[in-house]
């Protein structure tokens, strides 16, 4: 978007402020702005109204009245809440509602007392702990600091998975405190699972309609500024996902290593799809069809049986459905609830009895249908009724390896193939095996861009950076160097990358030696893991140069870090603690305070999984 004098009620100082502005703010900040012009637009028809002369008695009766007010937070990880949270807020605008939109991150706690309507978005991480951009906001309202909210009301959408224990509990939390602390709601609270559009979508229409301004209140909100530049939005989304064609597919790893990890390259031509570094890619992969074919045989079916998919009530052939649309390798404590009821002499449902939780979660954790349908002897169901009570099969996120600026069109994807054996069987990742064995160059991929506004380039390109990613965890790394290559970026930048044997597992080893050479990469640390008797990872590599990092650190830094949450990510915020007590001076205390300051500050970002 450009501003012309010509064509403009602004002078030329005007203009140039707003072709300053304009270009730079981000989605949330002009849902934010064109809620704030709407809203003192209305106000001050109000009182141009309120000293006007008096107005007959039928006119006056028409006065608009004042426009609600709403705040809309969310805490997001991936950024399905955050994508959630701005859908609200465009339709709260919509319909006359001043809207302030923020991450939980953004939010100063102590405004919650003049705060009217509270609408929170927010997602589960790991064991039902909060995502990282939601922390500080989750400790402050569950403290002794918590103000009482009594004239508060609030609604919570919570985003979570069934497959983990632990569902939706942070949005649990929320619900439960506002209620202790006094709020009232204004809807129910919404727990979605992982295909969640048409349960977020009521709670919004719930929401919307417990806000809307009535029909005579005055005028709707200014639809919100088009995107910079003039950009044509596109139509696909992780709803109706664009049929990408695959221009690329090579095995990284050299002859010899004990693992795959495939390059894919893809092609956006003509979708109007756009990411930056930092964001993600969503894959609807397909099921293996070796696995659809023993589970129909274990359970009787026959593959060309019609079933019904989705709450449309569409029909398709067993084995397709199978293969394309339902969810087989994962299983849930909902879906043994469901299934003892279909099979009540099954014996599941004394593996579902109080005081056994602890089997349970064993042996869900790394079991599938099949394994489920051959030790419980699930024969004889019918499949029109089995199909019912599945869950629809989830896209698969992966962070983007590539930059928009270095690559226009494409997107790059950096993808290991998860295989094991487990009970006799060989178990594969359900989308990296399909991308590793079942697609190649020429075919297409269902895909749509997961925008994540928490794993984001420091706005000031001459800031430093510090890269923490392991094995694949590396994929994003590549994107920002390779952004900050086309930009221009003055700041210094750090990578640490660990992998199991330097011959044949360092992933893009020629694009990070050119980088360094080039001064776009300031420098490298390396763990290669099998390559000693003793393992070195990425956290001794910090601890060996903790005096550089600390004073990186003090210097501005910004720190990301990308891979496994359970193990590497943990270990790696523990070594960050540690420094800071070695190097800092800092009590463990303070040391968790200053983390804590740098993650409200942005400087330290997480893309964990």
């Amino acid at each position: 978007m450009v501003f012309q004098v010509t064509n403009s009620p602004f002078d030329q100082e005007q203009v140039d402020l707003l072709n300053r502005l304009l270009p730079r703010l981000t989605e949330s900040q002009r849902i934010w702005l064109s809620g704030y012009l709407s809203a003192s637009s209305v106000a001050a028809s109000a009182a141009a109204a309120a000293i006007a002369p008096a107005a007959a008695p039928a006119e006056a009766a028409a006065a608009p009245a004042a426009p609600k007010e709403a705040t809309v937070l969310f805490g997001s990880q991936t950024g399905n809440s955050s994508k959630l949270a701005k859908k609200l807020a465009q339709r709260l605008q919509e319909q006359g509602v001043q809207v302030s939109l923020a991450s939980m991150n953004d939010f100063k706690p102590n405004a919650l007392k003049s705060v009217s309507h509270l609408l929170i978005v927010v997602s589960t991480h790991g064991e039902g702990e909060p995502p990282d951009s939601a922390i500080a906001f989750y400790e402050f309202l569950h403290s002794k600091r918590a103000p009482k909210l009594e004239s508060l009301q609030y609604s919570v959408l919570a985003l979570g998975d069934t497959s983990y224990e632990f569902f939706c509990q942070t949005g649990k939390d929320f619900d439960k405190r506002l209620e202790e602390l006094g709020a009232s709601r204004l809807a129910p609270r919404v727990d979605c699972d992982v295909d969640y559009d048409e349960a977020a979508g009521e709670w919004i229409d719930q929401v919307v309609s417990g806000l809307s301004v009535p029909a005579s209140g005055g005028s709707a909100a200014a639809p919100a500024a088009p995107a910079a530049g003039g950009a044509v939005e596109s139509e696909y989304s992780r709803s109706n996902p664009y049929s990408a064609e695959i221009l690329e597919n090579l095995n990284l790893n050299g002859r010899g290593s004990d693992r795959e990890t495939r390059h894919l390259e893809l092609s956006l031509e003509g979708s109007h799809l756009r990411y930056e570094p930092g964001d993600s890619l969503g894959i609807y992969p397909e099921n293996d069809p070796e696995l659809v074919a023993e589970l129909i045989e274990a359970m009787g079916w026959s593959a060309g049986e019609q079933v019904t998919v989705g709450k449309s009530g569409d029909k398709l052939p067993l084995g397709e459905a199978l293969r394309k649309h339902f969810e087989i390798t994962v299983l849930t404590k909902p879906l043994l609830e469901q299934i003892a009821k279909l099979a009540p002499n099954s014996g599941i449902a004394e593996l579902l009895q109080a005081g056994k939780e602890q089997e349970l979660r064993a042996y869900i954790a790394d079991r599938d249908l099949l394994d489920l349908a051959t030790e419980y002897a699930l024969k004889g169901i019918p499949a029109s009724e089995f199909a019912t009570i599945l869950r629809k099969l989830p896209p698969r996120l992966y962070s983007i390896a590539s930059s928009p600026s270095a690559y226009p069109d494409e997107v790059h994807l950096t993808v290991r193939a998860v295989r094991y054996e487990a009970r006799g069987r060989v178990r594969k990742g359900v989308c990296s095996v399909h991308l590793a064995e079942r697609v190649a160059a020429g075919d297409q991929l269902p895909v749509f861009i997961q925008q994540n506004d928490n794993f984001k380039l420091p706005a000031d390109p001459a800031a430093p950076i510090i890269m923490i990613g392991p094995g694949t965890g590396v994929a994003p790394f590549r994107a920002f160097l390779g952004e900050r290559e086309e930009t221009g970026a003055s700041g210094k930048s750090w990578l640490f990358y660990g992998d199991q044997h330097f011959a044949t597992d360092f992933l893009y080893q020629v694009e990070w030696q050119r980088w360094l050479k080039d001064g776009v990469l300031t420098r490298m640390d390396v763990a290669f893991s099998r390559d000693t008797d003793q393992k070195v990872y990425v956290q001794h590599r910090m601890k060996e140069h903790s005096r550089e990092l600390y004073e990186w650190l003090q210097n501005g830094a910004y720190v990301y870090v990308c891979g496994d949450e359970k193990k590497m990510a943990h270990d790696v915020h523990q070594t960050l603690l540690d420094i800071l007590v070695q190097e800092g001076g800092m009590t463990p205390e303070a040391a968790g305070e200053y983390m804590a300051g740098l993650q409200q500050q942005k400087r330290y970002q997480r893309d964990v999984y």
